[in-house]
C-alpha cells in the first residue's frame, strides 16, 4: 500500500514529480494535425457520429409518421413514408458529415472561402 505525505515538503515534491511526468507525457505523445476540421477526432467517434445521425432519422421518421397514421387512421401508409424520409435525411446529413471530413478548412463545405 502506498504511504501517504507526511509533510508539506513531501507533498511539494510529490507535485513537481506529478507535473515533471506530466510534461514528459505532453512531449512524447503526438498531437493530430489540425488541417482538417475533424482532425482532433477518432475515427470511432465519427463513425458513432454517422450512426447516430442515420438512426435518428428513422427514429423521427417513424415517430412522425406514426403519429400522422394515429390522427388519422391510416396506419402502415404514413408511417412507411416518413421511415423512408427519415432514412434519406439521415444519409443526406450523414454525407455531410463525411464531407466535412474530407474539407481542409475550419468551413463547412459549400460556403465560400473568400470571406
Amino acid at each position: 500500500m502506498a504511504e501517504k505525505p507526511r509533510n508539506d515538503a513531501d507533498k511539494a515534491a510529490d507535485a513537481a514529480r506529478l507535473r515533471e511526468l506530466e510534461e514528459r507525457l505532453s512531449r512524447m505523445t503526438s498531437r493530430p494535425e489540425a488541417d482538417t476540421p475533424m482532425a482532433g477526432y477518432d475515427k470511432a467517434h465519427v463513425a458513432w457520429r454517422m450512426v447516430t445521425e442515420i438512426v435518428a432519422g428513422i427514429v423521427l421518421g417513424a415517430g412522425i409518421g406514426y403519429g400522422l397514421d394515429w390522427l388519422f387512421g391510416t396506419l402502415p401508409v404514413m408511417l412507411i413514408l416518413f421511415i423512408l424520409l427519415g432514412f434519406v435525411a439521415g444519409i443526406k446529413v450523414m454525407m455531410r458529415t463525411a464531407a466535412e471530413l474530407g474539407s481542409t478548412s475550419g468551413k463547412p463545405p459549400g460556403t465560400d472561402e473568400r470571406d
